[in-house]
């Protein structure tokens, strides 16, 4: 079952998850928190990555590679739909491997759950 994965678009919820819980690794931090006013059958997750990581291809290249897992993890069921997520990508992903971060993942969405 392939779910549908949505960004969160209002400033008001960005800044609510930031005061949510956070879970940080080597790849990246995840700030997730419940949103009152979301659906629990979508996933609602945003990606950020900084100016500073690279260029335009490069950022994109990252974020699709983290849409992907994050479709793979879904497939697994291994991600808790009450929260909304948001992933800020630190500068050591640049040279990672697409199996190590998706190891990284799955280990971190196991101890949010």
């Amino acid at each position: 079952m392939k779910t549908k994965i949505l960004s969160l678009s209002k400033n008001k919820d960005f800044k609510s998850i930031l005061t949510g819980k956070k879970v940080s690794n080597k790849y990246l931090s995840i700030f997730f928190k419940k949103l009152s006013d979301k659906s629990i059958k979508k996933l609602n997750i945003s990606f950020i990555v900084k100016k500073k990581i690279g260029n335009a291809v490069i950022r994109n290249k990252i974020k699709r590679r983290l849409k992907n897992i994050m479709n793979q993890i879904t497939k697994i069921s291994k991600v808790n739909f009450e929260y909304s997520y948001l992933i800020i990508v630190k500068q050591s992903i640049i040279g990672a491997e697409f199996i190590d971060i998706k190891n990284v993942l799955i280990k971190e969405y196991i101890k949010i759950k």
